[in-house]
């Protein structure tokens, strides 16, 4: 969204998202010189429907999605390695690389220490 005052000697353009506060103060001090111009970045859309998201969905791999959570939760593969039940941390690189497949088993503890859903990590 911008915002537009235009005065003989002011102009204020204020680009983003735009607080109502803010816009009702700017009505509030310039009246009719405020224009609001909705930008086209407002418009809402899918995101699973977008060239962007495809892509990125056909690159992450299950090896791929264990370590963006692994890292996301602040685990070193060596700790993920033992809440698996004492995997050592090769074996949980190895999977993170798709050198080495992550067996239904583990995908299923992953998916409980995760909180997620199990197809995540199963190829």
């Amino acid at each position: 969204m911008l915002a537009v005052v235009k005065t003989p000697r002011i102009k204020i353009e204020i680009k983003g998202k735009i607080s109502k506060r803010l816009l009702d103060v700017l009505k509030e001090e310039y009246g009719s010189d405020v224009q609001i111009i909705p930008d086209e970045e407002d418009e809402k859309l899918d995101i699973f429907d977008t060239d962007w998201y495809k892509n990125v969905k056909e690159k992450l791999t299950p090896g791929k999605n264990m370590r963006i959570y692994r890292q996301n939760r602040g685990m070193t593969q060596k700790e993920l390695g033992e809440q698996l039940g004492g995997i050592p941390r090769q074996h949980i690189s190895n999977m993170e690389r798709g050198i080495r497949a992550i067996s239904k088993k583990v995908a299923l503890r992953l998916s409980k220490i995760f909180d997620t859903s199990v197809d995540k990590f199963i190829g």
